[in-house]
């Protein structure tokens, strides 16, 4: 197996795949440019219509700008033309999978991947904030930090003030709220927030780069994981880095998910560039020059991102289990490596903690967002419906109560659904990167509160290591679903739902007539094999 993963059947090397696939020929190539054309069309549309349609600050600098300013005065129009745009870059997506499919004879190369990833993202970097108001906290919560302030134990209205230009961006459920991010981004905030001041739109841009310092991290760590998991590495950005839920949270919504995800993903990778190849039987090598070293250096910049986000802190519990099946896959190995591992965490975060000036007043507001009772956390639902059917059989209004029971299931079941993974990943069932994936899934779907750009947690490490048809369909399925599900504003609809069916018919005729003018030029489906998914890709453009 590659880098430690292994099953009993052996699997491939890190470079090379079974069934390498070729490169486009002429008439693909076509294809792809096509495909690449109708999805950068769609990301100028969407960020056109996010000057009307976006999360805006309140002091909106487009409002009197000539010609662009129309934009916020018509926000019908705006939203229908950022809809257009969210549905062409989906469809894009979707017609580049298609020539990305692992099993097919030829598919697209990295690079082409790669660019077509830059493509897209260069017209949404100017784009106003949307499907989103969180960067507005970052900006607040990082002036907190440059005033000498604990951003742990005061909100922005409290620290700032109700009238500053910065907390009148925050959403007001976040106004009195301490921040739940760790010490990690608020240092980074707080070199943004000298750098720009109480400049929104120079600070929104600031944070953008580093969203997409994150990004930059998981487009160099995605294909690397793929090949040592045997997985089609073109495959793993296009499901991935490509995805739309990427683009739309990430790069357009300034998520600093990002920048956590990143750092995880690179760390893992950089731990595995010494590991040796080991089976369950044996031979269990000695150490590798600098493998120790690297070990440490990944495990460092996991801890990192944990500082940023910290769901990032569980692949340090799978690093440590690939880790220890490479010593020989006994209990011992695995209670040494936790040591060792607990040990650079502990380090590495002290230093971010304190380093930083903030202490670890983070830990006691990790929970901030479950203040939020939203109905797309599964626990939170079950809640509501189970106090919902008291109030219909008489025994009185006891909501409050029931998501309260029903959130301590949940934060009993995630880490039960983790450890469980964690023990069939040390036991050589399971490859550890698909464990991850699957545990930061678990962990947060049964938390206390869920948005759509949390399944990124989970999509992206499982996009670099699940090699199977049916996962790959269904991680296309729900990512397309929730793309167009939420509306660019970031916020609801309350008294004028009656908004949204114009925008989806008009967004909907806009993206049938682009559809129909190129529609001859689409790549067609090619079947693959149902259990066919780690075909290679080439490295280069023919």
């Amino acid at each position: 197996m590659v880098a430690g993963e292994t099953e009993r059947r052996g699997a491939a090397r890190p470079d090379t795949a079974d069934g390498e696939a070729g490169a486009l020929n002429a008439a693909e190539r076509k294809q792809l440019d096509v495909v690449r054309r109708f999805g950068t069309v769609g990301a100028l549309l969407l960020a056109v219509g996010s000057l009307g349609a976006g999360a805006a600050p309140v002091f909106n600098p487009v409002f009197r700008l000539p010609v662009l300013g129309l934009f916020s005065r018509m926000t019908t129009v705006s939203l229908a033309i950022a809809f257009s745009g969210v549905f062409m870059i989906v469809l894009a997506w979707l017609g580049l999978g298609r020539l990305s499919r692992p099993g097919r004879a030829r598919v697209v190369s990295v690079p082409q991947m790669a660019r077509t990833l830059v493509m897209w993202i260069a017209p949404l970097v100017f784009t106003v904030p949307s499907f989103s108001r969180d960067v507005y906290s970052y900006l607040a919560q990082s002036e907190i930090v440059a005033l000498g302030l604990d951003p742990y134990t005061v909100g922005p209205a409290q620290a700032l003030g109700i009238n500053h230009p910065l907390t009148q961006g925050v959403p007001t459920m976040w106004r009195e709220t301490p921040s739940p991010y760790g010490p990690l981004f608020l240092t980074l905030g707080q070199a943004v927030s000298w750098l720009t001041g109480d400049h929104v739109v120079m600070g929104v841009a600031a944070h953008r780069m580093l969203a997409l310092l994150g990004l930059a991290m998981a487009v160099w760590a995605l294909p690397r994981l793929a090949r040592r998991f045997g997985v089609s590495p073109v495959s793993a950005l296009w499901l991935g880095a490509a995805n739309p839920l990427v683009l739309f949270h990430l790069v357009v919504g300034v998520h600093n998910e990002a920048l956590a995800i990143g750092l995880m993903l690179v760390g893992f990778e950089l731990a595995l560039s010494r590991m040796a190849r080991v089976t369950p039987d044996g031979p269990f090598p000695p150490w590798q020059r600098g493998e120790l070293l690297w070990y440490a250096i990944g495990a460092a910049v996991i801890t990192l991102g944990a500082a940023v986000k910290i769901p990032a802190a569980l692949a340090l519990g799978f690093l440590g289990v690939m880790i220890a099946r490479r010593l020989g896959g006994k209990w011992k190995h695995l209670f040494g490596v936790a040591g060792g591992l607990g040990v650079v965490f502990l380090v590495v975060l002290t230093a971010a903690s304190l380093g930083s000036g903030l202490g670890y007043g983070w830990v006691s507001t990790l929970n901030t967002a479950a203040t939020i009772k939203s109905w797309m956390a599964p626990m939170t639902a079950l809640g509501f419906g189970a106090g919902g059917m008291g109030i219909l059989l008489g025994l009185g209004n006891h909501i409050d109560a029931a998501i309260t029971v029903s959130r301590l299931v949940g934060a009993v079941i995630g880490p039960l659904i983790a450890a469980k993974l964690l023990m069939d990943s040390f036991r050589w069932r399971l490859r550890p990167l698909t464990g991850l994936g699957v545990a930061l899934g678990a962990v947060l779907v049964f938390g206390a509160t869920v948005q759509p750009w949390y399944l990124l947690w989970a999509a992206v490490p499982l996009a670099a290591a699940a090699g199977n048809t049916k996962f790959r369909t269904a991680a296309m399925l729900i990512s397309a679903a929730l793309a167009v599900a939420l509306a660019p504003t970031g916020a609801t609809f309350d008294g004028r739902v009656f908004v949204l069916p114009y925008t989806y018919i008009g967004a909907a005729a806009v993206t049938l007539l682009a559809l129909a003018a190129v529609w001859r030029y689409l790549p067609r489906e090619e079947r693959a094999p149902a259990d066919k998914v780690t075909g290679g890709a080439p490295q280069a453009m023919p």
